[in-house]
């Protein structure tokens, strides 16, 4: 993750998943409070995706719609990732792209995402990513509805220690 110019660059490397989710959201959250608007994933060398990765990258760019400025794009994406998101919708709220540019050298930006994110912070990561493909296409309500309530059970047991 880091910056070149005015964009953003994450490049995912191996899995993009619940386990990295939590700090893709709060370097996204860390570089939109800086000012930064565009953002590009570089799925080159991602194995695979889950629906918290994905409902991550939909929260970030529900964040930049929400603004009014500023986009996501999503390169270098193979076949089987471009079915996975379009198949949730996320087509239409993201630039999906086969090629691109390759990530650039980028500018090291800290993140102070704590690489051992706690239980209540996955959770809630994985509820809010869930909650951002059911708002980017309501059919996908139906999908996750199980996954939604699941979380919503799990992360109320977490806080209230039940």
């Amino acid at each position: 993750m880091g910056v070149n110019g005015p964009a953003v660059w994450v490049r995912v490397e191996g899995k993009g998943n619940f386990l990295n989710s939590g700090s893709l959201k709060e370097f996204a959250q860390e570089m939109v409070n800086r000012g930064y608007r565009e953002f590009v994933v570089d799925l080159e060398h991602c194995a695979m995706m889950d629906s918290t990765f994905m409902g991550t990258l939909a929260a970030v760019a529900l964040r930049l719609r929400e603004i009014g400025q500023g986009h996501l794009h999503v390169v270098h994406c193979g076949p089987r990732s471009r079915d996975l998101l379009s198949g949730l919708g996320l087509d239409q709220i993201f630039d999906i792209q086969s090629n691109g540019a390759a990530a650039p050298e980028c500018e090291e930006v800290k993140n102070h995402a704590d690489a051992e994110a706690k239980k209540k912070e996955t959770t809630v990561t994985m509820l809010e990513a869930h909650e951002a493909l059911c708002n980017a296409a309501p059919e996908n309500l139906s999908r996750f509805k199980d996954v939604l309530e699941y979380l919503k059970q799990d992360l109320h047991q977490t806080t209230t220690g039940k």
